[in-house]
């Protein structure tokens, strides 16, 4: 329920964001002190360090675990040591910090409260194999002028193609009403969505081989509500822009460590190379979540708590509830929430290739470029247009860092010849880089990122679960908010501890959101009915 009561503050430059309100605390608690409790908090990435932010700026005690050596989870850096013994850093890959993110600034905000840490981009460009390219420098804000703005002067969308479009179809992406268009759309997928309409081929690749692509999912296996979601997020049902952010420096540096110590002031506790074997039923109407120390000769330890969020990723969720026979608490015959977390799908793999390069690329060249009919290459990132580490060593070498992505991998995908292809149509995109030479890499393939596939919305597990002890959080959760990507694991991170705070009878944060209806009122449903009486005269 969005609130009457909206605070005078804005989370961005969209006067029409949408506040909504924390559910209201419990009427009757039962007195204890807020440090008198207990959360143990399952994975130090965005959704989790969110949670702990949320529960100890309330007064309430963390502990915060984490498997890996450091904080950020899928959007964390480590060091790396370069083969002339140079010191470096490296990621999983490139994170666009939209200016609508505005649950994910809220966190940043408590340690950068002018994100001053923050570098915009000034554009991302997409180019089309063959010729042709778009851009999104120089639009306006407000919809619906920002996507007229955008077709007027895209190639992408030719007076032929756009003479095929289905109209009344194509209107429904100016009236999306992100609470029910995932029921609208179960079953049905992006790629699909994208036939319905009749976009022109290049329009087409510019949705689902550059967008669809950056979730990680083939667009005939992602949802279609997604897709949808997303275009209200970021063309239609927002004012900030197409434009985004990026840290000043690699992840860690800029905003995990400054958020690692804050929350250390707090009270949390950290843990890390800490995992997560299984949460039992403890003492006293607790739970005793047990652990490996991964540095320590995989030393057990149990950690008890009075509830638990567990802000993990899809392989992680699935193994943790899949090792904890009575986590959910009483669920009904057949366990229906315990299965709808097995049911939770990763995407498919992606590889992120980093090069350290002896020679520097073209002045013009453009901090991340996406791309469409380049082979398997979806995007390549120079980061030594906007990580300071980066600029430093492309400065004392005289060369360049570039960073390559491939998404949705095949499953037989053979490496060596990714690479090779990678590095192919990095010299078709680039091709001054044909003539320079490899110093250093770093290459790396996952898969543990969520899959939002043709399943039903409404069967995906949501913050809450059957036992009130524990709460989940991360982007796979469900959120009928329009969120995505780092924003949904954000916003369920906040909804997670509001979840457990209000249930104590202790106050919550709240989480901001886009507007949830069309910035054009009824003019696109008039519009359609206009379309089908004519279809209707003519026949």
């Amino acid at each position: 329920m969005t609130s009457s009561r909206t605070p005078r503050w804005r989370p961005g430059s969209d006067p029409r964001a949408v506040f909504h309100p924390p559910p209201r605390p419990a009427d009757a608690p039962d007195g204890r002190e807020p440090g008198d409790r207990h959360v143990v908090v399952v994975g130090g990435g965005i959704a989790g360090m969110t949670a702990a932010l949320g529960l100890a700026e309330r007064g309430v005690r963390v502990t915060l675990l984490e498997r890996e050596g450091g904080l950020g989870g899928r959007v964390r850096s480590w060091p790396v040591t370069l083969a002339d013994g140079s010191p470096s850093r490296m990621s999983r890959g490139f994170h666009a910090f939209f200016r609508q993110y505005y649950n994910l600034r809220a966190v940043l905000r408590r340690t950068d409260p002018a994100l001053e840490g923050m570098r915009p981009v000034e554009d991302y460009p997409l180019a089309r194999a063959g010729g042709g390219s778009d851009s999104f420098a120089g639009l306006p804000t407000t919809p619906p002028w920002n996507l007229a703005a955008f077709v007027a002067r895209s190639p992408s969308f030719d007076r032929r193609g756009l003479a095929g479009v289905d109209v009344e179809a194509a209107l429904r992406l100016l009236d999306i009403d992100p609470r029910r268009v995932r029921a609208e759309l179960d079953g049905v997928s992006a790629a699909e969505v994208l036939d319905r309409m009749r976009f022109p081929d290049a329009a087409r690749h510019l949705a689902l081989e550059v967008f669809a692509r950056s979730f990680f999912a083939d667009p005939r296996e992602l949802s279609g509500a997604e897709l949808v979601t997303m275009f209200h997020l970021y063309f239609v049902g927002s004012a900030e822009g197409l434009l985004f952010d990026v840290p000043r420096d690699d992840y860690d540096t800029t905003l995990w460590e400054p958020l690692g110590r804050h929350l250390h002031g707090l009270g949390v506790e950290t843990s890390v190379h800490r995992e997560v074997t299984e949460v039992l039923e403890g003492d006293d109407g607790r739970l005793a979540v047990h652990t490996l120390d991964l540095t320590g000769g995989m030393r057990p330890e149990v950690f008890d708590a009075d509830a638990v969020v567990l802000a993990l990723d899809p392989l992680g969720l699935r193994k943790v509830v899949g090792a904890s026979p009575a986590l959910g608490g009483d669920d009904g015959p057949g366990g229906r929430w315990r299965g709808r977390v097995a049911a939770l799908r990763s995407a498919q793999s992606f590889a992120v290739w980093r090069l350290w390069l002896d020679g520097p690329l073209r002045a013009e060249r453009a901090p991340f470029l996406g791309t469409s009919g380049y082979g398997p290459l979806d995007n390549v990132s120079v980061l030594d247009r906007f990580e300071d580490h980066a600029v430093a060593w492309a400065d004392a070498h005289d060369g360049s860092v570039v960073e390559l992505h491939a998404y949705a991998l095949p499953e037989d995908t053979d490496e060596p010849e990714l690479r090779a292809a990678l590095l192919e149509q990095l010299h078709r995109v680039y091709p001054e880089t044909a003539g320079l030479h490899v110093l250093d890499e770093c290459w790396l393939v996952e898969r543990d990122c969520v899959l939002v596939g043709l399943g039903p919305w409404a069967a995906h597990p949501g913050v809450g679960t059957p036992d009130p002890r524990v709460v989940l959080a991360g982007d796979a959760v469900r959120c009928d908010l329009p969120v995505a990507l780092m924003e949904r694991a954000a916003t369920t991170g906040w909804q997670a501890a509001d979840r457990l705070l209000t249930g104590w009878g202790l106050p919550g944060h709240g989480v901001w959101s886009v507007p949830l209806t069309s910035r054009l009122g009824r003019v696109p449903a008039v519009a359609r009915r206009a379309i089908r009486a004519g279809r209707r005269l003519r026949a």
